[in-house]
C-alpha cells in the first residue's frame, strides 16, 4: 500500500470517514456520554465496581475465537461488543478519550487481508483518541504505555455499513487490530 493511501486510512480513521470532524465529535460525546451513565448504573448496582475505572468497567465476559496474533483464543468483550485480548498491559500512563497517543498497529478484515500498517511504514502514528472510530477509542484505554492489545471490532465502533472503501473495507466488516501503545503525548 502506498503512502498516500495509507495516510488516506489515517485520514478516514481520524475523520469518520463520511462525517465532517464537528459530526463525528458530536456522535463521540454521545456514544461517550451513554457508556458513562452505563457504568454509573453498574456501579451502584454493585459497590466493588464504584472504586473500579471505566475501562475495567467495560470488561464484562470472555468469548472464544482464534486469534491470529496470539496462541491463546480466548477474548474479553465489553458491553458495546468491542472484543479485546490484552497481549502485553504495559507499565506506564494510561490513556483515556481526551488523549493524543503513539501506537504502532497493523490492521486486517475477517479473511485476513490486511488494509493497513504503521509497522510497514517504518514508524508509529500519532493521534488523538477523540478522533478515530469508536473501537480504537475504547480499546486503547485499556492498556497502559508499553502495552499492546488485540481488538476485534464489529461494524458498528469501526465504519458501519458505509465502510472504507478506498482502503479496502467493506462495509458492515468486522476489524481486527493489534496496536502497541508506545506512548501516551497528552
Amino acid at each position: 500500500m502506498n503512502r498516500f493511501l495509507c495516510g488516506l486510512t489515517l485520514l478516514t480513521i481520524f475523520s469518520g470517514c463520511v462525517a465532517t470532524p464537528e459530526e463525528v465529535a458530536e456522535q463521540k460525546r454521545k456514544r461517550d456520554e451513554e457508556r458513562i451513565a452505563q457504568l454509573n448504573l453498574e456501579a451502584d448496582s454493585d459497590p466493588e465496581h464504584a472504586e473500579m475505572t471505566a475501562a475495567e468497567l467495560s470488561r464484562v465476559e470472555t468469548v472464544s475465537g482464534e486469534s491470529p496474533a496470539s496462541s491463546s483464543g480466548d477474548m474479553r468483550a465489553t458491553n458495546s461488543g468491542l472484543k479485546y485480548k490484552i497481549i502485553r498491559k504495559g507499565t506506564g500512563a494510561r490513556p483515556n478519550t481526551n488523549s493524543t497517543v503513539l501506537a504502532h498497529y497493523r490492521g486486517w478484515l475477517d479473511d485476513g487481508t490486511e488494509f493497513d500498517s504503521s509497522y510497514k511504514r517504518g514508524e508509529p502514528t500519532e493521534f488523538p483518541l477523540r478522533g478515530v472510530i469508536g473501537g480504537w477509542t475504547e480499546g486503547l484505554q485499556l492498556i497502559n504505555e508499553g502495552g499492546k492489545i488485540e481488538l476485534e471490532i464489529p461494524s458498528d465502533l469501526g465504519y458501519g455499513d458505509q465502510g472504507m472503501p478506498l482502503a479496502g473495507i467493506p462495509g458492515g466488516a468486522t476489524l481486527h487490530f493489534e496496536i502497541e501503545l508506545v506512548k501516551v503525548v497528552n
